[in-house]
């Protein structure tokens, strides 16, 4: 399947009121002007799903997290410290560095992190991952797709992230080594303002959505049960927002 019929097929199952997903990848070509940002990149990204692509750099994120978990620079000294006794998301600090330590970021070789919608990529050549914007009625097709044909226990998982972690890292992470597990995001407070109230994140490690697209049509979202979602997904009252 093609990105083309991938965004038909999008469509078929879950209407016109569900944001298409993002492709994110690195580049040493910018996709977009490297502008400036708010300080959380979070909101700048969730802003691509109307259609415009997304360049991130050193430049342009300002925040220390953001930067780790971009892959553009080492963790700062005070992150773990702010993570714990300041938002209180972590025990102690040494739960965090534990925590960033295991999951191994090295840093990127490429300047850009480029976002493009989904319909407006050339490829899926050299992607890290796939991030949908999801309701809770979208996020239900999306993880029955990926249940269909993983049978692992982990086959959707939800790690403590930050909002750009579970977006980015978790995904180019799972994606660097061929894994199959996706991930819900979105569940930290201090990003929660920045997408609309009734939103959470299911990020795709790029291989793994290669393999689901070949299975999608198979899946549960062209069956009756879903069909019944897909209607209160387009309803009028339905709080979901447009691609």
């Amino acid at each position: 399947m093609e990105i083309k019929e991938f965004t038909t097929a999008f469509r078929e199952a879950f209407g016109a009121a569900a944001p298409l997903p993002i492709v994110f990848s690195y580049s040493h070509t910018p996709a977009a002007a490297v502008g400036r940002i708010p300080r959380c990149m979070v909101g700048a990204i969730r802003a691509v799903c109307d259609g415009g692509p997304l360049t991130l750099s050193a430049d342009n994120v300002l925040c220390g997290g953001g930067r780790l978990y971009t892959a553009f620079a080492p963790m700062a000294d005070r992150v773990p410290t702010f993570v714990s006794e300041e938002e209180r998301y972590k025990q102690t600090p040494e739960m965090v560095r534990e925590h960033i330590v295991r999951m191994g970021i090295s840093l990127s070789r490429k300047p850009y992190l480029n976002f493009v919608r989904i319909d407006r990529a050339d490829s899926l050549g050299g992607a890290c991952g796939v991030v949908f914007f999801a309701t809770p009625d979208v996020l239900a097709g999306l993880c029955a797709w990926a249940f269909y044909d993983n049978n692992d226990a982990d086959a959707v998982c939800a790690p403590f992230a930050s909002g750009c972690c579970g977006i980015i890292t978790l995904a180019a992470k799972e994606n660097e080594v061929g894994g199959r597990r996706c991930f819900i995001g979105m569940l930290d407070p201090s990003a929660r303002p920045l997408v609309p109230e009734h939103e959470l994140t299911f990020a795709v490690p790029a291989c793994r959505f290669r393999e689901m697209m070949q299975t999608m049509r198979q899946s549960a979202l062209f069956r009756r049960a879903f069909s019944v979602v897909r209607k209160r997904v387009n309803s009028p009252s339905a709080a979901g927002g447009t691609a």
